[in-house]
């Protein structure tokens, strides 16, 4: 039988790799964070934790916030536009709303405009719906600093947070459109499914070609990738999936994947791409378990 610190651990650890997974956009660096919040659990004197869940959470963000100061400094120096790291997701993830928009492509990408205290605040306090104490002590501010961060992470959120989403029934189809777009190499049938809005983001790290900035409207997404189907000599296959909680595609270069190309639709229409082709960003996605419900 497990002792009760590996007990605690293991039955909130989903929850914990989430928390540091949106906070970080990185499993790689959230899985860094759990077991630096497992050597401090288990030096702890389980009889003087009245809430076990709390204390995780709150080692779990400090942690968290400590790597994330880190990484900030890192991604100045990243070549290319940076993207989180898709995560396979299982339904149940989906049908927790909060929890599906919180680990979206879109939304995580809108975090990280934030500093990191205000990442902390706006993850523990909008998609797991945490108490402004239990923040506070967290992230080591007061209850009413933590509201006036909240509330500021909101309004910055909500003035760049992309539009409702589309029933399922509409995102299958336009996902289907884009597929037989691909498949045909028609510019009329890319511009019948894109927004004129869209925005196309391709994250190569530096060690895959990948536009050097986001692309922007209809036309020119359409004609770049048009341009990258006609100088692919490999045989390309996609292969549909759900990653951070909506529609993607595996993408396959003779068999090898190439990438992972998660999209946004809105309104019948395809209004984002993001496409991760950083290998290093891809080890979880065909090896790992799917990221469920916390």
């Amino acid at each position: 039988m497990p002792d009760p610190a590996t007990e605690a651990f293991v039955t909130h650890r989903n929850l914990l790799f989430t928390v540091a997974y949106e906070m970080l956009g990185s499993a790689a660096d959230a899985e860094d964070v759990l077991q630096e919040t497992w050597l401090r659990w288990v030096q702890v004197d389980l009889d003087q934790v009245q809430d076990q869940r709390a204390y995780l959470v709150r080692t779990t963000t400090r942690q968290a916030l400590n790597r994330l100061r880190t990484l900030s400094r890192r991604r100045e120096s990243y070549v290319g536009p940076w993207l989180p790291e898709p995560m396979l997701t299982t339904p149940d993830v989906a049908e927790d709303v909060e929890l599906a928009e919180s680990v979206s492509m879109a939304l995580m990408l809108v975090l990280e405009t934030l500093t990191p205290t205000e990442r902390a605040v706006f993850v523990l306090r909008e998609a797991f719906d945490l108490g402004y104490d239990e923040i506070a002590a967290a992230v080591d501010k007061s209850p009413a600093a933590v509201r006036q961060i909240a509330h500021r992470a909101r309004q910055h959120v909500d003035a760049r947070r992309p539009r409702a989403a589309v029933t399922a029934a509409e995102t299958r189809a336009a996902l289907e459109s884009f597929q037989r777009a691909l498949a045909t190499g028609d510019l009329q049938s890319f511009l019948d499914v894109l927004a004129p809005d869209i925005v196309l983001v391709s994250d190569g790290g530096g060690i895959k070609q990948a536009a050097v900035r986001p692309i922007l409207g209809a036309d020119k997404v359409a004609r770049f990738m048009l341009g990258g189907l006609r100088k692919t000599a490999e045989t390309i296959t996609l292969e549909p999936t759900v990653v951070n909680a909506g529609p993607a595609l595996l993408v396959r270069l003779d068999g090898d994947l190439d990438g992972v190309l998660a999209v946004r639709v809105e309104e019948g229409r395809i209004t984002g791409l993001y496409y991760v082709r950083n290998p290093e960003k891809l080890t979880r996605v065909t090896a790992e378990t799917p990221l469920t419900r916390r």
